[in-house]
């Protein structure tokens, strides 16, 4: 794996005084048990242990008055090491999205993160509209992608969102739908998106990964590890059991999150 630049696209941090606690309510949210502290210096030594050297890392307001404060932290933390690239958060109920959102730019953050069961939202709800008109031509948004207690953030309102938003870049997480990877490749492959390969490889079976990853197009998936749920070793093991030639692996591990966010 050492041959390789690898940028890891998918990695919550949080501050260390909350940072247990918001672990521990992940894993008990999704019944997985975490693998790493979400805190930034953790993820670069488990990160630069498996050969990664760089890092999109996110947090999500559950509420609308975290948004500004999770913003700055993340900025923060972005500009405190040159191998860290944030991307914002936005939640439906914040008063003034536009303005938010050019403040994100402004702030060096490269994109937004959306989660639908943590923010309480339907991705085809007409609510989160100006949320995707005001980041459409600016920033990419990374949406967190299938659930199984609900219907929320299931693949078939992403292809209406993405119908409605033509021009607005989308990052769908866990290879377009965890635990919902039919409904993925039946209603996302083959659309204008890209996917991340997050919190997937454990359970999906390596013949079908292959086979979305081909059907989509190599140049439209990326490498993500969802820490701290997994470590990055665990997931590039996972990613390279995979059959997939050399160029491919180049394009999933760097060069298409080089090219996405224009670093």
């Amino acid at each position: 794996m050492e041959e390789y630049k690898i940028i890891d696209m998918h990695a919550h941090i949080f501050p260390e005084k909350i940072a247990d606690k918001a672990v521990k309510a992940i894993g008990d949210f999704y019944g997985i048990a975490m693998q790493g502290k979400g805190i930034v210096s953790h993820l670069l030594e488990c990160g630069s242990k498996a050969g990664v050297d760089r890092f999109v890392i996110h947090s999500t307001a559950t509420r609308a008055e975290q948004v500004k404060s999770i913003n700055d932290y993340t900025a923060s933390e972005s500009r405190s090491d040159k191998r860290l690239i944030g991307f914002g958060t936005i939640h439906p109920d914040f008063d003034d999205i536009e303005g938010e959102i050019e403040r994100i730019k402004n702030l060096g953050l490269k994109g937004i993160k959306l989660h639908p069961e943590f923010q309480n939202f339907k991705i085809d709800d007409e609510c989160m509209f100006p949320i995707y008109k005001a980041a459409q031509g600016k920033l990419p948004v990374l949406m967190h992608m299938g659930d199984k207690a609900r219907d929320w953030s299931h693949p078939k309102r992403l292809a209406k969102v993405i119908d409605v938003f033509p021009d607005l870049t989308v990052i769908a997480a866990h290879f377009g739908g965890y635990l919902l990877w039919d409904q993925a490749e039946q209603y996302l492959i083959g659309k204008k998106i890209y996917m991340d390969t997050s919190s997937s490889l454990f359970l999906l079976d390596d013949g079908k990964a292959l086979d979305m990853i081909r059907k989509h197009g190599a140049d439209r998936i990326v490498f993500g590890t969802d820490y701290p749920v997994w470590t990055h070793e665990d997931e590039l093991k996972r990613l390279f059991r995979l059959d997939l030639n050399e160029q491919e692996r180049k394009l999933i591990l760097r060069e298409n999150i080089c090219r996405l966010l224009e670093l």
